[in-house]
């Protein structure tokens, strides 16, 4: 059958399916589960509106139960037996990790990544939706910025290899480098340091995110309050510390958080850059070592990353609610 008319079918039954299920489930419902007839009518009628929104609700929660709280529960399972997956050994893969060298390298690594990048695109993200509003071609260098942002991780990461190459004819840091008559030399393979040069590809990246979500949001920023701040003598300086970034306090914090999350998944940069060598592995990186050789070790990393996920997730979504009230 041609794809197209596979794609076809599969829209008609599937809007079709939800079609169904929304009409015939209100009918169940205010026909013979609630009846609205008799006495109870008021009464049948109150209990009927106070179901029907878990009704609409039913299929997303189905979704995500099947999609995401079945896959989480289960890696979690699968990560409490042996590397066949025959004996359970509970806790036994999470000991074996916390005693691996690598895996606290990686671990360190990932703390890193997450106080430095997302710090660093949002700061430059803000400071380029400031600057670029205020250029007559400032759209023109918003594109520019933002353009990283169309290329994926991998072809970023080949982009940079050829800033970081070692032959000064090809990288361009030492080509500086023999300008200045320094011997050439691998950024790549400086200890500690080489994880920030691997950072800085994805803070080029990101920054025109950042830029983007944050120029809009100072751009709602209400004029009165900027001309006020000038009538009573405040700097540049001033105005856009202590008058403009409080108010967008709130899509600061999205855009660090979204960033964050980001960086806790990343692994295409790492793997094309140093394949995780050099002490650069990061928690991503480290469960693809084990993903084909040993699938208990494997899920108990992904574990350890969604539960570090967890805390600024949740942290999020007070900030949210936090803004609502």
């Amino acid at each position: 059958m041609s794809p197209i008319i596979q794609g076809i079918i599969t829209i008609i039954i599937g809007v079709g399916g939800c079609v169904a299920y929304f009409y015939f489930a209100n009918l169940v419902l205010d026909k013979v589960i609630f009846p609205a007839r008799g006495e109870k009518a008021g009464r049948n009628i109150n209990r009927a509106n106070a179901v029907r929104p878990w009704i609409f609700l039913f299929p997303a929660m189905f979704a995500l139960g099947l999609y995401l709280v079945y896959p989480v529960v289960g890696s979690f399972m699968r990560s409490l037996y042996n590397r066949a997956g025959d004996e359970f050994i509970g806790f036994g893969n999470y000991a074996q990790l916390l005693a691996s060298e690598d895996f606290r390298v990686a671990f360190f690594n990932n703390i890193l990544w997450v106080i430095f990048v997302p710090a660093a695109a949002t700061f430059l993200g803000l400071l380029s939706a400031q600057l670029t509003d205020r250029l007559k071609w400032g759209n023109i260098a918003k594109s520019l910025i933002f353009m990283p942002m169309a290329i994926s991780f991998v072809g970023a990461s080949l982009i940079w290899k050829f800033v970081y190459a070692q032959d000064p004819d090809i990288g361009i840091i030492n080509a500086i480098r023999a300008a200045l008559g320094a011997d050439p030399l691998d950024p790549l393979q400086i200890p500690f340091w080489n994880n920030f040069f691997l950072m800085v590809i994805l803070i080029w990246i990101q920054t025109g995110f950042a830029m983007v979500i944050l120029s809009a949001a100072l751009r709602g920023i209400p004029e009165e309050t900027v001309e006020a701040a000038i009538i009573d003598g405040a700097n540049p300086f001033q105005i856009f510390f202590k008058i403009k970034v409080p108010q967008i306090k709130s899509t600061i914090m999205v855009v660090w958080t979204t960033i964050t999350v980001l960086v806790l998944k990343v692994f295409d940069i790492v793997y094309t850059m140093t394949g995780g060598n050099f002490d650069t592995e990061i928690l991503p990186s480290y469960m693809m070592d084990f993903m084909f050789r040993d699938d208990g070790l494997a899920t108990a990393v992904a574990f350890v990353i969604m539960v570090t996920v967890l805390p600024v997730m949740i942290w999020n979504i007070r900030q949210s609610r936090a803004e609502m009230r």
